[in-house]
């Protein structure tokens, strides 16, 4: 199976992403969570909770986890995991710093 074709896009820059925040960042028709953990790692994900389609970037950030802003679920932000005793995963986007600048990874027919 081929692998799918990538793009890398340029979304913030590091130094505006407050470290335990989210912000939303649209790519075309994706809409993404970007999160600068405390760590100073930048991950992305889908925006949307699996559960009721929350907003993750307005949620609370704790570690390397946010927690849904509308059932308090809570998603592991590197994997996209949702911790048990709930189920489920968000699906994740490859993320990049240079030169101060946030790129990433989106599918290459993502516009």
């Amino acid at each position: 199976m081929a692998e799918t074709e990538v793009r890398w896009v340029d979304v913030a820059s590091y130094d505006e992403l407050p470290a335990g925040t989210g912000k939303t960042v649209r790519i075309g028709a994706l809409e993404l969570a970007l999160f600068r953990l405390t760590s100073g790692k930048v991950h992305a994900v889908h925006n949307r909770c699996p559960h009721k389609d929350g907003v993750l970037a307005e949620g609370i950030v704790s570690g390397e986890f946010v927690f849904c802003p509308m059932h308090d679920r809570k998603i592991h932000v590197p994997s996209g995991e949702v911790q048990k005793p709930d189920d489920g995963c968000v699906r994740t986007y490859e993320a990049k710093v240079e030169n101060g600048r946030v790129h990433i990874a989106v599918p290459g027919e993502a516009h």
